[in-house]
C-alpha cells in the first residue's frame, strides 16, 4: 500500500460563515448599531457625517470585540437548577410489558 495524503475537497468546511470579509453573525448587529448611531448622531444631535462614522465604527469595534470571544457571552448563561425527586419510573414506550410483569 502506498502512503497517500488526503486531498481537501471543500476548503470552507469548518470555517466561520462570511459575507465578503465580514463574519455573517456580525451583519445584523452591525446594521442595528449603524442605524441607531445614525438616528442618534445625525437625527438627534445633528453632529455631521464624520461624527456619525466615528460613533458607528466605535460601536462596531466594541460589538466585535465583545461578541467574538464566545466565553464572554457564555458568562451570562444561567446554570441549570437540579433538584432531586422521588417518583417511580414509568415507561412511556413499554407500558403493557411493565404492567404484565407486576401482575405475576
Amino acid at each position: 500500500m502506498s502512503n497517500r495524503d488526503f486531498r481537501t475537497v471543500n476548503r470552507v468546511l469548518g470555517d466561520v460563515p462570511r459575507i465578503g470579509p465580514f463574519p455573517a453573525d456580525q451583519v445584523v448587529p452591525w446594521s442595528i448599531i449603524g442605524l441607531l448611531s445614525y438616528l442618534i448622531v445625525q437625527g438627534f444631535l445633528q453632529a455631521g457625517w464624520f461624527a456619525t462614522g466615528i460613533v458607528t465604527a466605535w460601536g462596531w469595534a466594541t460589538w466585535w470585540t465583545v461578541s467574538s470571544n464566545k466565553t464572554f457571552f457564555g458568562k451570562f448563561v444561567s446554570t441549570p437548577r437540579i433538584t432531586r425527586g422521588y417518583k417511580p419510573f414509568t415507561s412511556l414506550v413499554n407500558q403493557n410489558k411493565i404492567k404484565t410483569k407486576k401482575r405475576r
